[in-house]
């Protein structure tokens, strides 16, 4: 199952679970309107990688409560600590990713008028997940003080989440009682970290260290889950021999030239130097053009990335994921793609952009109790925000018999069309919608195939 959200103001995330199968292939199709104008900038392939993608991978699991019952299984001395530290790594994590879901959910049906129930559903969740991670508060002085740094985060980024909800929810006296209940439970988590001195008096007054450290402890709680990667680019013995290539056919065309202008030219002489400098200046700007060709030509379909996951305890690798990159004419594109996005006229002037991986993981080797990753892909659109026009759309209307001049901000659309094959069934495919202006995503939407 694939998920499309902001990751922040210009930044798509795109999530999704490797579950029930060791090999998964991801297609990645982005169109961007033509009046971008994305190829006269020559933005390349590897420049759009490098500076608009991020991503990370964790272990992941379904079955909510399966870290706090390892946990609690360490407790008892049945677990090692390393396996403590990971399973309550994991849990709390798969609680903030809950909990941003659920209050992201809320927010977004709070200009519709959100019942009473839905938000009482989500406050009961979140209180009693809380209340059984603090039932299993381990002995060992060592894991006492990891365990009072996840409880301190947790508690605090709950706090957080609830009162986002309390200003988003309408200025109606039927919401009070919500908004209530919800600080309420604020002062409650604020009162018990206080209690058991999660953090001096002097981070608690100051909300900027209280920030920084409430960072730092996220840090620490992804460390022992997200899996660590080593990227190394593919084909670099294949450029040294464009290069090479290059340089030799170049060469050979100015030896070529040099040998008939001097049997032309005769003895040196100004003419012969400076028909010399000429040719060498073209030998240094057909040099870089022609290498440039031949790699384009040469590398086109093949992957040009890869990606080694290692386990951040055991250091061994877990994984591996190989990624291509292309823009890519719509002719090219595979016969779903194209009739899940209807080629109509305007879409003939439409720049594609289309990331492909294959990823393999070695379940065998995971941390034990785990057998899923999930996977968060970030693309940060400030590449293309840069290229829209700073000025706005004049818009006019009539109003109770007068003209009114309006101006309006320019929004562009993008669509994203996503295939998911793990090969265990036939391939998924997504599509949405994604309306984009100079300094936001202003809306997603999913478009049903």
């Amino acid at each position: 199952m694939i998920s499309v959200d902001k990751q922040d103001a210009i930044t798509l995330k795109i999530a999704h679970a490797m579950a029930n199968t060791k090999t998964l292939d991801l297609d990645v199709f982005l169109f961007i309107p033509g009046e971008l104008d994305l190829e006269s900038h020559q933005v390349s392939e590897s420049d759009f990688y490098h500076n608009s993608f991020t991503q990370k991978r964790t272990y992941f699991s379904t079955e909510t409560l399966l870290p706090l019952i390892h946990s609690r299984l360490a407790k008892r001395g049945r677990l090692s600590n390393t396996q403590y530290r990971v399973s309550l790594s994991l849990f709390a994590y798969q609680y903030v990713f809950a909990l941003d879901n659920a209050v992201s959910t809320l927010i977004n049906s709070s200009k519709e008028e959100v019942t009473a129930d839905e938000i009482d559903e989500v406050i009961e969740l979140a209180i009693d997940i809380l209340r059984k991670m603090r039932r299993a508060v381990p002995y060992e002085e060592s894991l006492k003080r990891y365990y009072a740094n996840i409880d301190n985060y947790l508690s605090w980024y709950t706090g957080q989440k609830f009162l986002s909800l309390v200003v988003a929810l309408p200025n109606s006296k039927s919401y009070t009682p919500l908004k209530e209940r919800l600080i309420t439970i604020v002062e409650k988590e604020q009162a018990h970290r206080n209690l058991n001195n999660y953090n001096s008096e002097q981070v608690r007054k100051d909300s900027t260290r209280l920030s920084n450290k409430m960072r730092l402890l996220r840090r620490l709680i992804e460390h022992p889950i997200v899996l660590q990667e080593k990227l190394t680019s593919m084909g670099n013995n294949t450029k040294r021999f464009i290069k090479g290539s290059a340089t030799g056919l170049v060469m050979l065309f100015v030896t070529t030239a040099v040998i008939l202008a001097r049997d032309y030219l005769g003895e040196i002489t100004a003419s012969f130097i400076l028909v010399l400098s000429v040719i060498y200046a073209l030998r240094e700007v057909f040099k870089d053009d022609l290498r440039d060709i031949l790699w384009r030509w040469i590398q086109r379909g093949k992957p040009k990335w890869r990606r080694r996951y290692i386990d951040p305890t055991t250091k061994k690798e877990v994984g591996r994921k190989i990624e291509w990159l292309d823009f890519v004419s719509f002719d090219r594109l595979p016969d779903r793609i194209k009739t899940i996005r209807k080629k109509r006229v305007v879409q003939r002037e439409e720049k594609i952009l289309h990331y492909r991986t294959h990823t393999t993981m070695a379940t065998s080797k995971f941390t034990s109790g785990y057998d899923q990753t999930r996977e968060v892909i970030n693309i940060n659109f400030r590449t293309l925000t840069r290229l829209m026009d700073k000025s706005n759309n004049r818009f006019f209307r009539l109003q109770e018999g007068q003209v009114v001049k309006e101006s309006l901000e320019k929004r562009h659309l993008l669509n994203l069309i996503i295939k998911e094959n793990n090969y265990d069934t036939e391939p998924l495919y997504y599509r949405w919608k994604i309306i984009l202006n100079r300094s936001k995503i202003v809306d997603i939407e999913q478009i049903p195939l």
